[in-house]
């Protein structure tokens, strides 16, 4: 299991996503870009969630 918050990216959003990578990732990617209006890649938030881990 992982997570990503807003708050990780510096945004004053209480927006937070838990599950597995793949699930996170699309949500966050699809939160992002209808509310914050940025489009992360999926590489990008794979190389977030990896150091997380570490």
């Amino acid at each position: 299991m992982t997570k990503i918050t807003c708050r990780d990216y510096g945004f004053e959003c209480k927006y937070e996503v838990e599950g597995d990578v793949e699930s996170v990732i699309d949500e966050y990617r699809k939160h992002s870009d209808e509310e914050h209006g940025i489009e992360y890649s999926v590489e990008t938030l794979t190389q977030v969630i990896l150091r997380q881990q570490s």
